[in-house]
């Protein structure tokens, strides 16, 4: 009997996808070649061969251009942390895993990432990992130690279990910023880090369980509920 062949269609991305790709493919280039600060938006639609106005239809500013550099970046770290949370159940190697993927994904952003994160530093720019502009990048490497937790055979304090994901984050938060100056080849003191910080990190996390530690444990939840960022889910705080 002979078959009959099916065609075989190349399913694209819609064109809005396409042009929104490349916008942000040639910002992430110039960015690279002439910095961040000395990079506008015109140049930017001009290299990529749209209008201004077109730009700004898919990136409302510049800094916008980097949000979507982190939500790339988030994307492709939440890929390539898969396996490592899918071949064990011990958290400091689940943590481990999941700070030295980040440090493979960034690295070939490093040239000019960097930048960014300089710019990040000033706490009223949309480019803070805290500001609100950051929101879904942050909430999605929160997710990822969110999964490394609940997927471990460690136990938690059911008080602190909830904010555990977010001190994970500020722990990631920390590598970040070590990255940033780190200039040795293939950031191998941002590697060393985590390989001295995730064991004793792992260590406190398990003890916080135990009912000796449990004051500690609502002092901690206390200042992590007062002073961590909102999650878009939950309810806003009174001010004090």
């Amino acid at each position: 009997m002979v078959k009959e062949a099916k065609d075989v269609k190349t399913v694209k991305a819609p064109k809005s996808e396409q042009t929104r790709s490349l916008i942000l493919e040639t910002a992430l280039r110039l960015f690279r070649e002439r910095g961040y600060d000395r990079t506008t938006m015109r140049a930017i639609a001009q290299e990529a061969g749209v209008s201004v106005g077109n730009a700004y239809y898919y990136f409302s500013s510049k800094e916008h251009l980097v949000q979507g550099f982190y939500d790339r970046l988030a994307g492709e770290h939440a890929a390539a942390v898969r396996p490592v949370l899918e071949s064990g159940t011990d958290l400091a190697a689940r943590l481990r895993g999941v700070l030295l993927s980040w440090l493979d994904v960034a690295e070939p952003y490093r040239p000019f990432a960097t930048q960014f994160f300089k710019n990040a530093a000033d706490p009223d720019s949309p480019l803070s990992p805290f500001s609100p502009e950051s929101l879904p990048a942050r909430e999605a490497v929160v997710a990822l130690h969110e999964r490394c937790l609940s997927g471990s055979t460690t136990r938690t304090d059911p008080d602190l279990a909830p904010l555990l994901p977010q001190l994970m984050w500020l722990m990631h938060m920390g590598l970040v910023l070590f990255w940033v100056y780190d200039r040795t080849e293939r950031a191998e003191r941002s590697r060393r880090l985590v390989a001295l910080t995730v064991p004793i990190a792992a260590r406190i996390i398990a003890l916080s369980r135990f009912r000796v530690v449990r004051p500690l444990v609502r002092q901690v939840h206390e200042v992590l509920e007062e002073f961590l960022p909102e999650r878009a889910d939950a309810p806003a705080r009174a001010a004090g």
